[in-house]
């Protein structure tokens, strides 16, 4: 259960693991209010039911409470697994009137500013299993909302290592791709990659570009601004206010991501407060790519710094501007050293076939108890 089917790290999470589940001998249903992925599911032989998730209105919220009990008695179904707030209240009263196993997770840490917000958070460790998609969450969720750690599991995100994979991007894809951002030849190319918001840290990169002072390079700040043209104009100021016009460009929306990265040199994740996860700088050193990444949240557990990339203080431009240099400088062998490193920690430890195993080893954590108990004897 999720709001919709847009892009995004949870509902790309969300088809992979039902993929894996059809793959595997399961049956596998998503409620969500639908969207562009809809589709992708059903070809991997899922199926998709559209219901109101992504209101939080309590009336339309108690009304899904009746619609997914009868879903669930209908179909047969063993286990839900929630992966929103909004649905989740929903999910957790179904699931004890139908006495079915009931599954969460936690995406992030979410804002806790007042006690109704933690109140309406709490929901997501109402599982008899909690899912956390970082060691970082799952200390918040322990520490905020009270989650046993006996329920807890931590099971990284994944990155679809043949999709992400250098040896698979042709030629023709990034030269394509080249010509259409306008890139020179032979220009070194330091990339942010991630929607136009400000927590993204897109103005802290700006002030870091004008701190490394060089006019060889090229930084793109990859990602829509989802009509937010505000601080789009804001971030446009500021390029203009440090000169930098030749320098950083924005791009809109990229569909080809693993060609993106074959393009940077450095990929920078500046976001300013904590990510549960953070995607991109996994999926960048899939790719083989240096990783520059502020050093708190998720990122402490997937980029390691002096290896395969670099945890830079968060606020500090002059730190971050220090590193970036530090990537574009790699000669051809400690690059293609640091490459290798980096692929090989994204295989070992967040290939979306182990976040597929694991999510479905909880489940039968579940469903075959006394088996799991033999298992692990």
């Amino acid at each position: 259960m999720l709001p919709r089917l847009v892009a995004g790290g949870v509902e790309r999470g969300t088809i992979e693991v039902a993929g894996a589940l059809v793959a595997a001998g399961w049956s596998a249903w998503v409620a969500s209010e639908g969207g562009p992925m809809v589709r992708e599911l059903q070809k991997l032989g899922a199926r998709h039911v559209e219901l109101p998730l992504a209101s939080k209105n309590p009336l339309v919220m108690r009304r899904n409470v009746g619609r997914l009990a009868d879903l669930i008695a209908s179909a047969g179904i063993d286990l839900v697994h929630a992966r929103s707030r909004a649905p989740a209240w929903s999910a957790v009263a179904a699931a004890r009137r139908t006495r079915c196993h009931l599954v969460t997770s936690f995406h992030n840490v979410y804002g806790a500013g007042t006690a109704l917000r933690r109140w309406y958070n709490s929901v997501m460790g109402r599982g008899e299993r909690v899912i956390a998609i970082s060691r970082f969450v799952a200390d918040n969720a322990v520490a905020l909302y009270g989650v046993d750690p006996a329920r807890l599991r931590v099971i990284h995100r994944g990155v679809d290592l043949k999709r992400f994979d250098p040896a698979r991007v042709s030629a023709e894809r990034v030269v394509r791709l080249a010509r259409e951002w306008r890139l020179p030849d032979d220009v070194p190319v330091v990339m942010l990659p991630g929607r136009l918001t400000r927590w993204k840290g897109q103005l802290d990169l700006v002030e870091a570009m004008a701190v490394l002072g060089r006019r060889d390079v090229r930084c793109l700040l990859v990602g829509s601004d989802e009509g937010k043209s505000g601080y789009r104009r804001e971030i446009e100021a500021a390029i203009r206010r440090h000169r930098l016009e030749s320098v950083i460009g924005i791009v809109e929306h990229c569909a080809d991501m693993p060609a993106a990265y074959m393009l940077a040199d450095v990929v920078v994740s500046a976001s300013n407060r904590p990510e549960g996860f953070g995607r991109v700088a996994v999926e960048a050193q899939a790719m083989g790519r240096p990783v520059v990444a502020t050093d708190h949240g998720g990122a402490r557990e997937t980029v390691v710094s002096g290896e395969t990339g670099w945890l830079v203080p968060l606020a500090d431009p002059a730190a971050m501007a220090s590193a970036i240099a530090q990537a574009l400088s790699l000669d051809p062998e400690r690059r293609s050293a640091l490459a290798a490193r980096a692929r090989a920690h994204v295989a070992a430890n967040f290939s979306v076939e182990a976040m597929c195993a694991a999510e479905i080893a909880v489940y039968e954590e579940l469903l075959f108890p006394e088996a799991h108990r033999a298992a692990a004897a």
